[in-house]
């Protein structure tokens, strides 16, 4: 894995948009670090673009958004990688992954489109997917490292 290359889900953008106090660590953390390359699936930009739409947000956090967005690298899905990386990662996810089982005790899962094309774009280029949430813990470490920021610390 490369440990320099992370990947954004949605929900780390939101937050970003939401919470003045996870911003603040987020730059630190991530974007201030100029040995860390921070991208985001172009899958996330198209649920941004709906949660703007269906919650009405206002030109300041439109503005918010849009920085955050000018520092990182807007990934496409335009090669062979993803999309087998997209099959492999929903075959294993569904237990249907003949030569490599879920883990005993795993139970299948099915996974939203939008999270396993971004669990793709992490795995085809071998970086980490920074979340808030559990939806790709069952990946981690087998395909790719999950890094799940606990959003608790931010209330």
């Amino acid at each position: 894995m490369n440990q320099n290359t992370h990947i954004l889900d949605t929900n780390i953008l939101v937050l970003f948009v939401k919470n003045a106090n996870f911003s603040q660590y987020f730059k630190a953390i991530y974007l201030d670090d100029s040995a860390k390359r921070v991208a985001v699936s172009i899958v996330s930009i198209g649920e941004l673009d709906s949660i703007i739409l269906q919650n009405e947000w206002g030109q300041k956090k439109i503005y918010q958004l849009n920085t955050i967005l000018k520092n990182l690298d807007v990934i496409s899905i335009n090669n062979q990688a993803q999309v087998q990386a997209y099959s492999v990662l929903d075959a294993f996810s569904q237990g249907k992954l003949k030569n490599n089982p879920l883990p005993s005790g795993m139970t299948a899962r099915n996974m939203g489109k939008n999270d396993l094309w971004i669990a793709a774009t992490a795995y085809a280029i071998s970086a980490t997917l920074i979340t808030t949430d559990k939806d790709f813990a069952h990946l981690d470490p087998q395909f790719i490292t999950v890094d799940c920021i606990d959003i608790q610390r931010f209330k």
